[in-house]
């Protein structure tokens, strides 16, 4: 067994711890658990605000997360072709799943917590990738990467309501319910598109880095976090201004990045390093590398307990990375 002392990151993988790492402040702990399948159940809500894209939107959650009470898969649920993007609405206990491809194209599957099946199947676009949820206005967003779309669905009715024209290939997509509004990141254009929810119109479009792919948004500080793929960076947009206020340096291949807003950090996940940088809000520095071994791709934040999960579509694990001051033993 091993303890966390002092300024450590002490990070495993299977079971064995692999190296340490002395970084200033806090410690972290990287903890691989092996799955029976790929699918991970979704991290509580939280009063601190909203995540997405790995993370959750204020209460809507998105790819990745973990069951509460223990880690494994206890229901297989069948769905549609290349299943990528989900998100849930917690106070329905809905989930939604945008299947790429198919043979009519891309869908989303609705399925019920409670039960864990499929209640409806909605016909949309081609090539679906990012979902989020607005809980307040019951409304789902689904970016359409081959239509260069989003599409808007109505909870009440799981029907499309509006077909946004957002830019080229758009991937992730995060809500601010507060701001009523939405960020979804066109990785063929290097931009985002700030989407207001009440008249569903793209209201500005804001350059960013190269291959823009993950969203994550802080709604109590107002702020948005777009990981750029291609660049290496995060690009930081302040809410109120719609510009980029920082570019913050990375490690190779940005993909998921969630916030946690109690603890004023950001988590990305550096598929070409194998990393995941942990980024200080207040002074947007990059004030942790952890070392995972495999290319983790999506990130989800539990703020009850400052804990990341990371996801990657190689090793067949989640790593779980626990920020703390504290003596921990495992």
């Amino acid at each position: 067994m091993r303890a966390l002392r002092g300024n450590h990151i002490i990070a495993s993988h299977r079971g064995g711890v692999s190296a340490r790492w002395r970084r200033a402040g806090g410690a972290a702990a990287a903890l691989a658990l092996p799955l029976a399948a790929s699918g991970i159940a979704a991290a509580p809500a939280s009063a601190a605000g909203g995540y997405a894209a790995g993370g959750y939107a204020a209460g809507g959650y998105a790819a990745g997360g973990y069951a509460a009470g223990g880690y494994g898969v206890t229901h297989t649920i069948g769905v549609g072709d290349d299943p990528s993007g989900v998100a849930v609405d917690p106070a329905t206990r809905i989930a939604y799943v945008a299947n790429g491809y198919g043979r009519l194209g891309g869908t989303v599957s609705v399925m019920d917590e409670a039960a864990n099946t499929v209640t409806d199947t909605i016909p949309i676009g081609f090539g679906l990738s990012g979902v989020a949820v607005d809980p307040r206005a019951r409304t789902v967003y689904v970016t359409n990467s081959g239509a260069g779309t989003v599409s808007v669905i109505d909870e009440a009715t799981n029907t499309v309501t509006h077909t946004i024209l957002a830019g080229n290939f758009p991937s992730g997509v995060a809500v601010d319910p507060r701001a009523r509004t939405v960020y979804v990141a066109n990785s063929g254009a290097g931009t985002v598109s700030v989407i207001d929810e009440v008249t569903n119109t793209v209201t500005h479009i804001i350059p960013v880095g190269s291959g823009p792919s993950g969203v994550a948004v802080d709604p109590a500080a107002r702020t948005v976090y777009v990981t750029n793929s291609n660049s290496g960076t995060v690009s930081v947009i302040n809410e109120a201004t719609n510009t980029v206020i920082h570019t913050i340096t990375v490690g190779y291949g940005p993909s998921g990045v969630a916030a946690d807003p109690a603890a004023r950090t950001v988590y990305v996940a550096n598929g070409g390093a194998t990393t995941v940088s942990v980024i200080n809000e207040a002074t947007n520095t990059v004030t942790a590398t952890v070392p995972l071994g495999y290319p983790p791709s999506q990130v989800a934040v539990d703020p009850a307990t400052r804990t990341a999960y990371v996801t990657s579509p190689v090793g067949g694990a989640v790593w779980v990375i626990q920020m703390c001051g504290c003596h921990r033993r495992r």
